[in-house]
């Protein structure tokens, strides 16, 4: 599948857009987790961070959904927040593309999209939680991001979430010297 900037359109999401988030993040998550997070902790998550209200929740309390799609199909979305935290670093919430559509390029493309977004607001970092099992860490790695710390989250219902925290300088020539464990 061709998800070149010129066959792929990316545009903010809308409370319109909440069922076609959703769909995605159902059918994303199972593939994404799995294998990681026992069936109870991936359903509880999911209704925590999917259902449509939270969704709404979000999208008015200042996250940005970005949605990639082909011939008005969505295939993947972003959700991020510029000045996280007002400490001019964009936090990634969430990248999720359709199961079958990874390793096309369009999370490159959705990701890079998120990138520009956070250097034209001045944002000086784009940074993430990545589950430290989550098969995406080589994807971010890749693209630039590297560790620069781990936590331990506790999300409720006697459920944690085990993550590396991953960021990337907008500067191009800065790294950063973290390491995955």
């Amino acid at each position: 599948m061709d998800v070149s900037a010129s066959t792929v359109r990316l545009l903010a999401a809308t409370h319109a857009d909440i069922p076609a988030i959703r769909a995605i993040a159902l059918r994303a998550w199972p593939a994404a987790y799995g294998e990681i997070l026992s069936a109870d902790q991936l359903a509880y998550m999911l209704e925590t961070r999917y259902s449509e209200s939270a969704l709404r929740s979000q999208m008015e309390n200042g996250e940005t959904f970005l949605l990639a799609l082909k011939n008005d199909q969505v295939l993947g979305f972003a959700g991020f927040e510029m000045n996280y935290q007002q400490r001019h670093i964009t936090r990634l919430h969430r990248l999720y593309i359709e199961p079958i559509r990874i390793r096309t390029g369009l999370g490159r493309l959705i990701l890079e999209a998120v990138l520009n977004a956070a250097r034209e607001a001045g944002d000086t970092a784009v940074n993430l939680n990545v589950n430290k099992f989550n098969p995406a860490m080589g994807f971010y790695a890749h693209l630039g991001f590297a560790c620069v710390g781990a936590e331990v989250l506790d999300i409720g219902h006697g459920y944690v979430m085990d993550d590396y925290i991953l960021e990337r300088l907008m500067s191009d020539r800065e790294t950063h010297s973290g390491t995955f464990e």
